[in-house]
C-alpha cells in the first residue's frame, strides 16, 4: 500500500461536521483507447466496468464512491447514452456522422479519468494509478501538439462561509502568477481559453482591505466579473452549490454542476513522464491552502501585490511570480495551525 505521509495535508484538514476534507481529481490522458484505461482502472480499485453509455463507463470496487472513465466531449457522450434497441438501424447520415466523430476524438479528445471525492489522506493511491497508466502507454501534454490534457483538483472546502470562501480567492489571485509558472501550462492549453486569468480590474477589488462582502455579495461580484467556466479556479460549482437560483440567473451552461469543492484546473498532464506524478501538484495547491489560513501573511500579500499592480512601469523588469516566491514557506509538511 502506498504511504499517505507521502501526501502532506492542509493546514485545515476537516469540515465543519468534523471529517476530513475530500479532493477529487480528474485526469485526461491520450494513447490508450477507453476500454483499456477502464480496465487499468478496474485492475487498481478491484471492481466492476458497467457501462453507462458507448463513451462512458463506471468502475466499482472504491468505498468513497464509483469512478468514471470516458472521452471528454459532451456531445460524444450525449449520443452515447441514447439507448439502442437491436432491430433500430441508424440512417445512413446518422451512422457516417457518429463515425466521423468518433474518429475525430481519438487524435484530439482526451480520455478523461474522474475520481469521486477522496479523503486527502488517500491521495498517495492515486500515484499508484498514474504509474500503471504510464507503464501502459498513456501520453501527456507533451505527446502531440494538440494534446491538450490536463490535471484538475477539486478540493472540498473547510467552510462555506463568505469569510472563508474570500480568502480562498484572495489567496489564489495572490499565487496564481507564481502557480501558471510552477506549471508551465502547455500552449495548447493555454489557447483552449480553459485556464485563462482573472480581470485585472477585478483582482484589484476583491484584494483591496476594505472589500468585505458577504456570501451573496460575493458570489454577485464574482458573477458579474467571471461569467464562465474558464478560469484556472473555478469557484461556479461551489457557489452553484450553495445558491443554485443565483448562479442559475446569469450562467446556464450545463456543464457547471454543483460541488462543495473549488475547482482547480491549471496543471498540465504529464503522465508520460517517468518524474511526473500528482504530488508536485498537489504541494503547489496546498501553498493557496497555507497562504487562505493565515490570515496576517494573506493580507500583507494582499498589499504587497496592489502596490505591484500600481506600478506598470516595474512589471516591464519584473515578474510578480518572482516577486512573490520570498513570501512563500519552502516546507509545507510541518507547518501548523
Amino acid at each position: 500500500m502506498p504511504d499517505p505521509t507521502d501526501f502532506p495535508l492542509p493546514p485545515v484538514r476537516q469540515t465543519p461536521s468534523g471529517q476530513l476534507r475530500r479532493v477529487g481529481v480528474e485526469l485526461e490522458l491520450g494513447g490508450l483507447e477507453l476500454d483499456a484505461v477502464a480496465r487499468i482502472v478496474a485492475a487498481h480499485l478491484g471492481g466492476p466496468v458497467t457501462e453507462l453509455g458507448r463513451y462512458e463507463l463506471q468502475v466499482g470496487g472504491d468505498g468513497a464512491g464509483a469512478w468514471t472513465v470516458e472521452l471528454d466531449f459532451t456531445w460524444l457522450k450525449e449520443l452515447g447514452r441514447q439507448q439502442r434497441d437491436p432491430e433500430d438501424v441508424l440512417t445512413p447520415i446518422e451512422e457516417v456522422g457518429e463515425r466521423v466523430l468518433l474518429s475525430t476524438t481519438e487524435w484530439l479528445i482526451p480520455v478523461e479519468i474522474i475520481s469521486p471525492p477522496l479523503p486527502m489522506d488517500r491521495l498517495a493511491e492515486v500515484d499508484v494509478l498514474i504509474a500503471r497508466l504510464r507503464a501502459a502507454g498513456a501520453q501527456g501534454t507533451g505527446g502531440a501538439l494538440h494534446y491538450a490534457f490536463g490535471l484538475q483538483l477539486n478540493p472540498e472546502v473547510p467552510g462555506s462561509d463568505g469569510v472563508t470562501l474570500l480568502r480562498y480567492l484572495r489567496a489564489f489571485l495572490c499565487l496564481a502568477d507564481w502557480l501558471t509558472k510552477r506549471a508551465r501550462v502547455d500552449l495548447a492549453r493555454r489557447l483552449t481559453a480553459y485556464v485563462e486569468p482573472f480581470p485585472r480590474g477585478y483582482i484589484r477589488r476583491v484584494l483591496d482591505p476594505d472589500y468585505r462582502p458577504a456570501l451573496a455579495g460575493l458570489i454577485d461580484d464574482y458573477l458579474e466579473a467571471n461569467p464562465t467556466r474558464n478560469r484556472a479556479l473555478d469557484f461556479l460549482p461551489l457557489f452553484l452549490q450553495l445558491d443554485p437560483r443565483r448562479v442559475r440567473d446569469v450562467v446556464t451552461d450545463v456543464r457547471v454542476k454543483p460541488r462543495p469543492a473549488l475547482h482547480y484546473r491549471l496543471p498540465n498532464c504529464e503522465i508520460d513522464r517517468p518524474d511526473w506524478g500528482l504530488r508536485p501538484v498537489w504541494n503547489d495547491w496546498l501553498q493557496v491552502e497555507y497562504l487562505a489560513a493565515e490570515p496576517d501573511r494573506l493580507g500583507a500579500l494582499c498589499t504587497a501585490y496592489i502596490d505591484f499592480l500600481d506600478r506598470p512601469l516595474g512589471q516591464l523588469f519584473e515578474s510578480w511570480a518572482d516577486r512573490v516566491e520570498p513570501w512563500l514557506p519552502s516546507t509545507l509538511d510541518r507547518w501548523s495551525p
